[in-house]
């Protein structure tokens, strides 16, 4: 079968592009690593995708917000062109700051605050997808999942997380300690369609059993990769 066309989408500061890249790659995708700003100067690029992420990382040093600057990007130069693209069935995922970004374009519900603790934080965690999320990126994965998480802005905010939760919106949640005191444990949200997701940890940091800081001690098998993710997700691609 061929390669599902696939870009990630960065911002100045973006650092996990490359980590992106290779998971994508690795679950079966065609990618093209592009800033917003040449996504929107050749829109094209947008519509021969099928699969989009806005990676992860300190987009505009996050000097005005987390994700504010590539926010107002992606949405006076590509609103509605990212509009499209989910409404043609295409799955768009949001990483860290990626996730504060869609957030704040308001493809996903809620905002991201600052840790409770008022620190930056970088751990591993472990992620339970929720049974009834109707994620299309999660479809289908039972086993938790092992992955980093690294920021200092991640907590999730909802004034109403039963309805999220009750209209198959709430994607991940954490099943290890709750880092950084997100409303109802919640590490993933979706929007109603379940093609767009975001999350706050970095699935791409562990996509092979050596990433995982006990895989010599049998920690992170194959059955907790964050890959999976990714694979799900172009998998669905592949349908289109």
């Amino acid at each position: 079968m061929s390669r599902v066309p696939a870009i990630v989408i960065t911002g100045p500061g973006t650092n996990r592009d490359r980590d992106v890249a290779t998971a994508l790659e690795l679950a079966g995708a065609d990618v093209r690593i592009l800033s917003a700003r040449s996504l929107v100067d050749n829109p094209r690029h947008l519509d021969e995708a099928r699969v989009a992420v806005v990676a992860g990382g300190f987009s505009y040093a996050d000097s005005l917000g987390a994700g504010r600057m590539l926010a107002l990007d992606l949405t006076l130069g590509l609103g509605d062109r990212l509009q499209d693209f989910v409404g043609k069935g295409r799955p768009l995922l949001g990483i860290c700051n990626g996730f504060q970004v869609l957030s704040r374009t308001s493809l996903l519900p809620g905002s991201l605050g600052h840790n409770a603790q008022g620190d930056f934080d970088c751990r591993w965690v472990v992620l339970d997808r929720v049974e009834r999320s109707n994620s299309i990126w999660t479809k289908g994965i039972d086993d938790p999942i092992h992955c980093p998480i690294a920021h200092g802005e991640g907590r999730y905010v909802h004034p109403d997380p039963a309805s999220l939760a009750a209209a198959g919106q709430v994607a991940l949640r954490y099943r290890s300690t709750n880092p950084n005191g997100s409303v109802d444990d919640i590490a993933g949200v979706t929007d109603p369609t379940g093609l767009v997701l975001g999350l706050m940890p970095h699935p791409e940091n562990h996509i092979v059993r050596r990433q995982h800081p006990h895989h010599r001690r049998g920690g992170g098998g194959a059955a907790h990769l964050g890959l999976r993710i990714f694979e799900t997700g172009v998998a669905h691609a592949k349908q289109l």
